[in-house]
């Protein structure tokens, strides 16, 4: 056992406890942490600094507010709903569309095909209200938010929902960075936890290179059948841009940045995270410990945004 810990050493890879040890909890003040749990206190975030968020449509914060519900989305047949402080996707809904039905109730067709009723929809952000898919446990907000686009690169690519780019960021310096493709086993919807693809993606270019489902590496999606590797993320470096500014904007410096690509409106910010998790090297088959000591090398305080990706682009 003793030898594997030493392999993975030589191979880079940085482990949890380095992660939390060496690089979150040096890096990234508590204070800070409530900007990025909290999803609704990023989207303020990010109208303060400009960068463009997925619109919002609404905040259920009461039970008895749950029953605005079909008044917040009635010009909005396709949205999604998800809790302010969830993770790893869970209790996250998205309806592609709805039909009224003859007794004035709604139905509401989720983007796997599945269809709810407005009461079972209720019943779900009363869950979400309860805290069900809270970080700490605690009693939460729901979310009522827009629904994408998907960008026609992803059409042959993707199962269903809509795919994100994670990008781990370290002192306002992209480092690693993986594309995660939802899978009929996922339900359409983009985490690794629930069965979605992550794949490996070339930082300097945005070439997609590995990809791994359940943490074995495949060749093809197992849905669309396509082969992933050598495509080319479009808007590379506007991504690459924004996962930087986001250092700026939350105060955090080791943090995960998913963004996603719309078919009309081009990068959104779709959340950050504080406590990003590892299995982006297993994407990229490659350890995130040179990344980031380049990065404590070739640091420079004045950087902004577009020189910090000039600069650690030109490093690699």
């Amino acid at each position: 056992m003793i030898s594997i810990f030493k392999q993975f050493e030589r191979e880079g890879i940085l482990g949890i406890n380095r992660r939390i040890g060496e690089y979150i909890l040096p890096n990234n003040p508590r204070e800070f942490y409530p900007l990025v749990d909290d999803k609704w206190k990023t989207a303020e975030l990010t109208r303060q600094f400009h960068v463009p968020m997925p619109k919002h449509y609404g905040l259920i914060d009461t039970f008895g507010g749950i029953q605005k519900t079909k008044d917040l989305v009635k010009d909005h047949p396709g949205f999604v709903v998800k809790p302010a402080n969830g993770g790893m996707g869970n209790g996250i809904m998205v309806i592609s569309h709805s039909d009224e039905l003859e007794n004035g109730k709604v139905s509401f067709h989720k983007s796997d095909g599945k269809v709810v009723s407005e009461k079972e929809l209720n019943h779900h952000i009363s869950g979400i209200l309860s805290g069900l898919y809270s970080l700490d446990g605690n009693s939460d907000t729901c979310i009522l938010q827009e629904r994408l686009e998907c960008h026609p690169f992803f059409h042959e690519i993707s199962f269903r929902g809509i795919p994100d780019i994670r990008v781990i960021v370290y002192l306002g310096y992209p480092v690693m960075a993986m594309l995660r493709l939802p899978t009929k086993e996922s339900g359409g919807r983009a985490n690794l936890h629930q069965g979605a693809l992550g794949v490996g993606v070339e930082l300097t270019n945005g070439t997609l290179t590995h990809s791994v489902c359940n943490d074995k590496l495949i060749l093809i999606h197992p849905d669309t059948k396509q082969t992933l590797s050598g495509r080319v993320i479009p808007h590379w470096n506007d991504i690459l841009e924004m996962s930087s500014r986001c250092f700026d904007m939350s105060g955090l410096g080791y943090l995960g940045v998913d963004i996603v690509l719309d078919e009309k409106r081009g990068p959104l910010l779709l959340e950050m995270n504080a406590r990003p998790g590892l299995g982006i090297q297993i994407a990229n088959r490659m350890g995130l410990l040179a990344r980031l000591k380049l990065v404590e090398k070739i640091r420079n305080s004045a950087d902004g945004p577009k020189d910090r990706v000039h600069r650690i682009l030109n490093e690699l």
